[in-house]
């Protein structure tokens, strides 16, 4: 016989050198990768909402949930309970809607007039 038979060895790879750590790594990688891709983002969104509705006040355009526009006229104070802000929605039409139900507050930009 001129071929000699081949055994299979063991690879002695990157993954082995770290023995039962090795099999979690990955794991531990893809988890790692998932929370500043995906969590972390997320959770600093959820803050900036958080201090935008604490934020409101008599005044403001705001968008609702249900995609209504319309202008804060009452908010409770901070230290009540009360989830409800009075909105109106048109001259002399008010509503009152969850605080949570705010999607975004309307800053009015200045416009870009050209100077000349």
């Amino acid at each position: 016989m001129l071929i000699s038979p081949a055994y299979a060895q063991t690879a002695g790879g990157f993954l082995e050198q770290f023995g039962q750590f090795g099999q979690f790594l990955p794991l531990v990688l893809i988890f790692g990768v998932f929370y500043f891709l995906l969590i972390r983002p997320q959770q600093q969104r959820q803050k900036e909402m958080r201090a935008m509705l604490a934020a409101l006040k008599r005044g403001d355009r705001v968008v609702t949930g249900g995609g209504i526009l319309g202008t804060v006229q009452k908010v409770p104070p901070a230290d009540s309970k009360s989830q409800e802000i009075e909105v109106e929605i048109a001259s002399n039409l008010r509503v009152s809607v969850l605080r949570d139900t705010i999607t975004s507050v309307i800053r009015p930009g200045a416009a870009n007039d050209a100077k000349g």
